[in-house]
């Protein structure tokens, strides 16, 4: 698969590639780039690694001391944000208009009540066969402080209204704002040509040193009979949101991480995987978590307007695997056959 924006390579001057890597948000980051002439490794680990520690000073609410932890304890109030809270999260509540939340920054407390947050998983009930499902008033009580249509912001002073009890949760997002934020420090600093991972979501900026670009395998679904495909990240990137990490299941059956704003409880439509392109490791994140959240029906039609190059893959009800694929990628399939 080869992006079709028609962009042209910059090759690096470099005939290196170096490989760096570490952790960061709970999983581990990789980049691949090629230095320029000059370049110490150790700087540009230190810079990348500072890059990711600052990222989650501001939006993991995992750590306490962060930005939005310290916003999700706050009690009723207006507060202001710093200058890159304050465009993240417009960033994430358009996504979230667009897409009529089905991303959504501001479901902390139904993730929290879930068992996927800060607090801790479920407690576990022996009736249930592990951990307990939470109550329909337990699930009514964290939606009226869920929804981003009920976050109110202040454009004058840039300030957002904590109604008491909302909590933010950027976990959808963060991983494909850390990926770009990386790429952009790394072009700033020079580096044009690099390949930049984070917990699965990737960009890839310009070519290698012999002219070949930044090639990733898609993962297939366990179980799917599907052709190995390979794609291009030349100035693009690729995000995945599957079911297949994060849950949790009991008697009454298997819950996933990703929930539906809509319903307060986590999606029960058959969506195994959605895998998605965008130029924006952003927009890639935020899209693969809509489009899984909008299900095998809604979904591709959704990115078929919007000519969103997208993957589907979910599970029917005899368990086989179905998938299906968007025209946008198939154009990108087309560009690599001709390519070839």
């Amino acid at each position: 698969m080869i992006p079709t924006h028609g962009a042209e390579p910059r090759r690096p001057s470099s005939t290196e590639i170096w490989d760096l890597g570490g952790e960061t948000m709970g999983t581990s980051w990789s980049v691949r780039l090629c230095p320029p002439p000059g370049a110490d490794r150790v700087v540009i680990q230190s810079a990348i690694q500072n890059e990711l520690d600052r990222i989650i000073g501001l939006f993991s609410h995992w750590d306490p001391r962060s930005e939005v932890s310290r916003f999700n304890a706050a009690p009723e109030g207006l507060y202001a944000v710093s200058p890159e809270f304050w465009a993240f999260l417009e960033a994430c509540l358009d996504l979230a208009d667009q897409t009529d939340g089905a991303v959504d920054p501001t479901l902390g407390a139904l993730v929290n009540l879930w068992g996927f947050g800060p607090p801790g998983p479920r407690p576990h009930d022996d009736f249930y066969g592990g951990p307990s499902t939470p109550g329909e008033d337990e699930i009514d009580e964290a939606r009226k402080v869920s929804s981003w249509n009920r976050l109110r912001l202040s454009l004058k002073t840039q300030a957002v209204t904590q109604m008491g009890g909302m909590r933010l949760d950027f976990s959808g997002l963060a991983k494909g704002y850390a990926v770009d934020q990386v790429s952009q420090r790394l072009s700033d600093d020079g580096i044009h040509a690099h390949l930049v991972e984070i917990g699965g979501e990737l960009r890839g900026a310009n070519v290698r040193p012999d002219g070949y670009p930044w090639w990733v395998e898609i993962a297939a679904a366990p179980g799917l009979n599907a052709p190995r495909t390979v794609a291009a990240l030349f100035d693009m990137a690729a995000a995945t949101s599957g079911d297949d990490v994060r849950f949790w299941q009991n008697s009454l059956g298997r819950y996933s991480h990703t929930l539906n704003g809509r319903t307060g409880r986590p999606i029960d439509n058959g969506m195994v995987s959605v895998t998605v392109f965008d130029p924006s490791a952003l927009r890639a994140d935020g899209m693969a978590t809509a489009l899984t959240v909008m299900g095998p029906d809604l979904g591709p039609a959704y990115a078929e307007a919007l000519q969103i190059p997208a993957q589907f893959i979910w599970r029917n009800e005899d368990g086989s695997l179905s998938d299906r694929v968007t025209p946008a990628w198939a154009a990108m399939q087309e560009e690599g056959t001709s390519e070839s």
